[in-house]
Parts: C-alpha cells; sequence; structure tokens
C-alpha cells in the first residue's frame, strides 16, 4: 500500500512540474545568459501613428504595439533601452549601421529583407490615393502616371512604388503630414499613404480641402524587425513572440478599443453634424409638407371614385337585399303553401305524390340559397382554405353530367360530355369542394340562360393546364354587362333576374373560388347565340394513384338481410325520428337503432355494447359535443365508423369533422339519396364479416 501512494505522489509531482515548466519563461539558460550579458538592447521608436505609437496629452509614448512592446519584455523579464526618432530616415539610417537592433514599426520590403528579420505582423492598412476634393484625376494609379505623386521618404510605400509602378512621377517628403500639406498647399497632385494615417491626419491636421479618392492594391502591415545580423537577439524575439497567444493580443486591442474619448458635445464636428442635421430636417419637413398636399389632393380623388363605388355597391346590395326576399320567400311560399294541402283529406295520392316533390324542390332551392350567401361571405372575409388531394376529376365531370342530364332533359336540351382525358390523365392533385363548386354553378348557369339547343361540357389539357369548357346555345350576354358578371350581386339590377330565378352570385363564387386554386375563368359570349366558359387550373398530375379496390369484397357478399346496429346521436326528436324513419326504410337492411341525446351518453354506450357497428353523429350537441365524443369513441374503437350529420356544411366545418376523426360527413337536411351510399360503403363490408 505504502509502495502504491509513493508511485502516485511521484506521478503527481512529475505532473505539477511538467506544467509548471511549461509555463515558465520561454528562454532558454543559454538566451537568458545572453540578455544578461546585453543589457543594451535598443528599439527604435517613431511614434507618429496614432493609435499604434504616439505622444500622448502628458507627453508620453503610448500605443497598441508600445504596449505588445511591453508584453515581450515581461515574457523575457528584460527592458530594452527606448530610442526616440523624429525623422524616419534617421531610424532607418542607425538600422542599417547597426545602431539600433529593433525597429518596432516598419514593413517588410525586399530592401529591408537584406539587413531585418521580420516578425508579428499585427495590423494591415490600405493604401489609399489622397487629392483635393475639387479635382478629379481618376481613381487607379495609373490614372496619375503623368501627375506628381508625394511619399514619405525612404517609407515602405516608396520601394514599392519604385518597384511596380515605374511610370509614376515621385517626390519625398520628410513624413506623412508633411506630403498631405503639400498636397492642399497644391504642389503636388496626390499623396498615397495607409488609410487610417490620412483619415487620422486630415481630421486632426483640419486638412478639410483634402479627400480620400479610392484604395490602392497595396497594403500598409507593418512589423517588428530586428538586426538580421543578431542571430541570438532574433532567435530570442522569434521565440517571444510565437509564445504570446491571441488571447493576450485581443486584451490589448480592447484595451484600447474602451479608452476614454473626448465628449461628444464638446467636438465641433458634433455640432456641424448637429446643424447640419436641423437644416437637413426642415428641407425634409418642407419637401414632405409639399408631397403631403400632392398626397392629400389624390387621395381626395380617389375617395371621390371610391365614394361613388360604394353608393353604386350600396345600390346593388339594396336591391340584393329585396331580391334575396323575394328569393327566399318563393321556396318558403312553396313549402308552407304545399304542406298545409297536404293536410287536406281529400287529396288523392297522386296530389299527394306531386305536393311532396314541390315542398322538396323548393326546400333544396332554399338549401342552395342559404349556401350562395354563407359562401360569398366568406369568401368576401378570406376565412376559406384551400385543400388539395388526389381526387378523380373524371369522376366528378361524370356524376356533375349525371346531375344535370335529368335537369337538362327536363328542359328539352340535349347536353354533351366530351371529356379527352384518359383514365391515368384523370388522377389530380385538386381542391375537390372547390372545383366542384366551379363546375356546378357554371353548368347550372348554362342550363338556366338556354331554352333550345344543347350545352357540351369538355375536358383537355393544354399548356400544362386541366381546361374545362361549357358551351350553351342561351340567351348570352349584353356587352355592356360582361364587365359586371363577376362582381357580387351582379344580376339583382338586370331585367334577366325577372325572368330567372338567382341572386347573381353563382358566377361570383365560381370566379373566387377559381383564384384560390390558381386558377380564372373565363368567358365570350354573343346575344341570343350562346356563351362558352372556360375554367383554366393548373394540371398536378399523380403518376402512381393508389387505388383501393374492394369491389371483389362486395361481389363476394352474401346478399342476406342480417341485423346492423346503429347507434343515432342526435338532441333533436324530430331529427332522430327522421333518421330512424329513412334507416328502417332501407331495401336490404335489418337495422336495430339505438339514441344517444348527447355526446356524453354517446360514449357510455360504445363502452357498454361492443356490437354498435356504425354511428351517425350530431356535432353540436348539450353535455358534450360531437368532435369530442368522436374523439373519446375512436380511442375505444378505432375502426367503428362515425358518419358525422350536422347543419354546419362549409369545407371547414367538414374539416373540422375529419380532423377529429369521423369518417364521412351529411349535411342537413338530410337527402336520403345521399345518406344510403354512406350506409352501404360501410355496411357492405360489414355485412361479409358477420356472414362469414
Amino acid at each position: 500500500m505504502a509502495k502504491k501512494l509513493l508511485y502516485i505522489f511521484c506521478s503527481f509531482s512529475i505532473w505539477i512540474g511538467f506544467f509548471s515548466c511549461s509555463k515558465s519563461t520561454v528562454l532558454s539558460d543559454k538566451e537568458k545568459d545572453w540578455l544578461q550579458n546585453n543589457d543594451s538592447i535598443s528599439v527604435g521608436l517613431f511614434p507618429y501613428y496614432a493609435p499604434y505609437q504616439f505622444i500622448n496629452e502628458n507627453e508620453e509614448i503610448d500605443g497598441i504595439l508600445i504596449d505588445y512592446l511591453s508584453l515581450i519584455e515581461k515574457k523575457i523579464d528584460r527592458k530594452f533601452q527606448r530610442k526616440l526618432y523624429t525623422n524616419w530616415e534617421q531610424l532607418l539610417n542607425d538600422a542599417k549601421n547597426n545602431k539600433v537592433e529593433i525597429v518596432l514599426e516598419i514593413q517588410q520590403t525586399n530592401k529591408r529583407d537584406a539587413y531585418f528579420n521580420f516578425y508579428s505582423q499585427l495590423f494591415e492598412s490600405s493604401h489609399t490615393i489622397v487629392t483635393q476634393k475639387g479635382v478629379d484625376y481618376g481613381t487607379h494609379l495609373t490614372d496619375y502616371n503623368d501627375k506628381i505623386i508625394t511619399v514619405p521618404k525612404d517609407y515602405a510605400i516608396y520601394e514599392i512604388l519604385k518597384e511596380y509602378e515605374k511610370d509614376l512621377n515621385i517626390s519625398t517628403e520628410i513624413d506623412d503630414l508633411s506630403c498631405l500639406k503639400k498636397v492642399s498647399s497644391g504642389k503636388y497632385h496626390a499623396y498615397i499613404g495607409p488609410k487610417a494615417v490620412a483619415n487620422y491626419l486630415i481630421k486632426t491636421e483640419n486638412l478639410d480641402n483634402l479627400k480620400i479618392v479610392s484604395e490602392t492594391q497595396y497594403t500598409y502591415a507593418p512589423s517588428l524587425a530586428v538586426q538580421k545580423s543578431n542571430v541570438m537577439l532574433s532567435n530570442i524575439i522569434a521565440k517571444t513572440t510565437n509564445n504570446i497567444t491571441d488571447h493576450e493580443k485581443e486584451i490589448i486591442f480592447d484595451n484600447w478599443l474602451y479608452n476614454a474619448v473626448v465628449p461628444f458635445y464638446k467636438k465641433a464636428s458634433f455640432w456641424i453634424t448637429l446643424t447640419g442635421i436641423i437644416l437637413l430636417s426642415l428641407v425634409v419637413i418642407l419637401l414632405l409638407n409639399r408631397y403631403l398636399k400632392y398626397l392629400i389632393k389624390q387621395k381626395t380623388k380617389e375617395l371621390k371614385i371610391a365614394k361613388e363605388r360604394a353608393e353604386e355597391s350600396n345600390k346593388l346590395k339594396t336591391a340584393f337585399i329585396h331580391n334575396i326576399s323575394h328569393e327566399v320567400r318563393t321556396p318558403m311560399n312553396g313549402i308552407i303553401g304545399f304542406s298545409e294541402l297536404l293536410n287536406d283529406p281529400q287529396i288523392t295520392s297522386d296530389q299527394q305524390k306531386e305536393y311532396s316533390k314541390i315542398i322538396i324542390k323548393s326546400s333544396n332551392q332554399l338549401i342552395n340559397i342559404i349556401d350562395d350567401i354563407i359562401e360569398i361571405s366568406k369568401l368576401e372575409t378570406n376565412q376559406v382554405e384551400v385543400r388539395f388531394e388526389e381526387i378523380n376529376i373524371n369522376d366528378t365531370l361524370q356524376k356533375l353530367f349525371s346531375d344535370f342530364q335529368s335537369k337538362a332533359i327536363s328542359k328539352n336540351i340535349a347536353i354533351y360530355l366530351n371529356n379527352k382525358l384518359t383514365d391515368d390523365q384523370g388522377i389530380i392533385l385538386m381542391d375537390k369542394l372547390k372545383i366542384h363548386k366551379i363546375l356546378q354553378n357554371l353548368i347550372d348557369n348554362a342550363i338556366k340562360f338556354t331554352t333550345k339547343g344543347m350545352i357540351e361540357i369538355s375536358c383537355e389539357i393544354e399548356n400544362s393546364s386541366l381546361v374545362i369548357t361549357i358551351i350553351d346555345t342561351g340567351i348570352g350576354i349584353k356587352p355592356e354587362d360582361q364587365e359586371l358578371i363577376f362582381r357580387n350581386f351582379s344580376q339583382s339590377e338586370k331585367e334577366v333576374t325577372k325572368s330567372y330565378d338567382g341572386l347573381g352570385l353563382g358566377l361570383s363564387i365560381a370566379q373566387k373560388n377559381a383564384k384560390l386554386i390558381g386558377g380564372n375563368v373565363t368567358f365570350v359570349s354573343m346575344v341570343n347565340k350562346g356563351s362558352i366558359f372556360t375554367l383554366t387550373v393548373p394540371y398536378n398530375p399523380i403518376v402512381n394513384p393508389v387505388v383501393s379496390d374492394i369491389s371483389s369484397d362486395k361481389e363476394e357478399a352474401p346478399d342476406i338481410p342480417i341485423k346492423q346496429v346503429i347507434l343515432i346521436v342526435e338532441d333533436g326528436d324530430v331529427n332522430f325520428l327522421f333518421l330512424k324513419t329513412i334507416l328502417l326504410k332501407m331495401k336490404g337492411y335489418k337495422f336495430v337503432i339505438h339514441r344517444a341525446e348527447n355526446g356524453k351518453q354517446a360514449v357510455e354506450i360504445c363502452k357498454k355494447n361492443e356490437h354498435i357497428d356504425l354511428i351517425l353523429m350530431d356535432i353540436r350537441m348539450p353535455v358534450m359535443d360531437g368532435y369530442t365524443a368522436t374523439r373519446k369513441i375512436k380511442k375505444m374503437r378505432p375502426g367503428l365508423p362515425i358518419v358525422a350529420q350536422t347543419a354546419y356544411s362549409t369545407e371547414e366545418d367538414i374539416q373540422k369533422a375529419l380532423d377529429a376523426g369521423c369518417d364521412d360527413f351529411v349535411s342537413k337536411p338530410v337527402d336520403r339519396k345521399i345518406l344510403k351510399p354512406i350506409i352501404n360503403k360501410y355496411f357492405s363490408v360489414f355485412s361479409k364479416s358477420k356472414f362469414t
């Protein structure tokens, strides 16, 4: 145990010693001795490049490079002798003659490489061209070949320009400030020097008639230089500068970044800027005032036009309200009047059937009017969402053709379907409800305004678009009315309304729905010749549609009446009795019907009775609504079909019911022609499974 502890102690000591040594001085003993014996090493300073090195207000040499030099001295634990120069030429001569061992700030050139080693390039500034403000000699160095350029004598830029820009006529001055003053006085055409230096001197020396024209491809990138002949010193500086971390450099730069500055309100530039801003603000206010007067005049014109349009719209809406009163009262009169006649004990069975047909027709007409009003309201307030899904447009067209065929035949009008799409081309991505509504309105209008002749529905693909055309030989549209037909309520003021029923909303609804699915409805029409309405929508085919085929199951299912259990969730007694009556009269089924008066009862019944085969779910009920009940039941029995049946029949309501878990949807008042296919859809499968 003692040996183990001794081993751990020795290892720890070695580890501590290693890291202690690694963080000690960077120099070897030989290099330390050399520094000890050479304590007169001098560093040449030329403090005229603020903030890199300059003389501060306390007459001390200060700056970023001075701090950097101090860090080097700290690393090697040795102070150098600092030698101040006011003449750069003198500093350079002393360096060449070994009178100064280190130069703190000097740019590397080919000539200087002969006697200097360069280290620690800390910053870089582009060399710029400076001229008087009133002249324009150009922005490239080649533009100054016939001009006199000035640079400081013996500066690196002088050597660079002499080597690479041989066509330039260059004169030298003692330093940058002298060069700039001579350019300001007009002695020279331009000065070339570091951008930071030029900016600093122009501002601090009030050389207001000078400007920086452009940057050159040359840069000022000074380094710390050491006499090449002094090998030991070069090695010491190389090792020390390599040991300085990026973090230590950042600390130096950050210290200068947060130096105290003169308060802004004491600077002349602040008051000049403020005065300029005030004057500029006054000019802007005057211009803005003129612009506002112009806008007021324009807006007044627009308001006048808007007022005229509003008055016209108000007239149209007033006419629409009068028209809607007529349109609603017409079917209501049929419903109420013939309902009363049904109570007459003396009517015959034929009369009873005729009266019932009239009541049903009037009820459907009333529902269509209400649906149009609700839909145009939602379209006007942007409450309609687009839901694209996989549909078979061929089936949609065939169903519409079948639905309107009897109506056309009753008016002695021939109706044709000319569909040029193949079965594969008919499977597309489309909003099924919207395209059905658009085509329904267009075909209904064609039949309504046609008294003789024919109607043709055609479909084809043109230039990546699906084009559906409805051609009729009806009354046509007058030229003066053709710009109005897509406007809401436009038909309400036309003479045509007196002869044909309708609110005049069908085409407006069709156009708005077409725009929502990225399409458009256009038309051409001639009075007493007919009209051609064209729906153009983007054609988005589905290449490999997923086809669900259960026809084989249906064919194999035995045609034997089997009891099917249906739960009707309905709080209204009349609605429940109506649904129950429809179901019990369906041929081929023997239904067992249960009732729940709210969603909570429906959930409880489904918990206790596992033999429920289908649920007709009302949506709006007391205690628990249909959405909540559907979610709870689906958690218990995911495969149990639930069909929503509600008076809320907009696209959003349908989607909300489907999102809650409903498998299908039927709107109130429930149409037995719609309900029976839904019942067949689900019970055709159940009958087979129960039989087997």
